[in-house]
């Protein structure tokens, strides 16, 4: 199994109920394709950079998984097809850094 990072951008019109669905969606098509979450945080609605599909803000949700290496393709194959996911990153990492991370601090603060 190796180690991935995965961040999902979700529309910020989307309604707690729609998070949860995208949420609930990810976690089955990890497991779907034999990975598992061994780690999750919900950074809330942030400010983006740019633009992206006429959005200024979006809700992010943060994923440490670990997955065969073959499998990530459609994985990310899988989130394309959602609507509500306006864009996503997934990284592959040696180790997943402890919870909660810097940026989850920060927000507590």
């Amino acid at each position: 199994m190796n180690n991935f990072e995965a961040t999902l951008l979700i529309s910020p019109d989307s309604s707690t109920n729609i998070i949860q669905n995208v949420q609930d969606s990810f976690l089955k098509n990890i497991e779907n394709h034999g990975g598992k979450i061994d780690g999750k945080e919900d950074w809330g609605l942030r400010n983006l950079a740019y633009k992206i599909k006429q959005f200024n803000k979006a809700f992010y949700l943060f994923y440490q998984i670990s997955i065969e290496g073959e499998k990530i393709k459609d994985v990310k194959k899988n989130l394309t097809l959602n609507e509500k996911i306006i864009r996503h990153l997934i990284v592959k990492v040696k180790n997943h850094e402890e919870l909660p991370t810097e940026i989850m601090k920060k927000n507590q603060e």
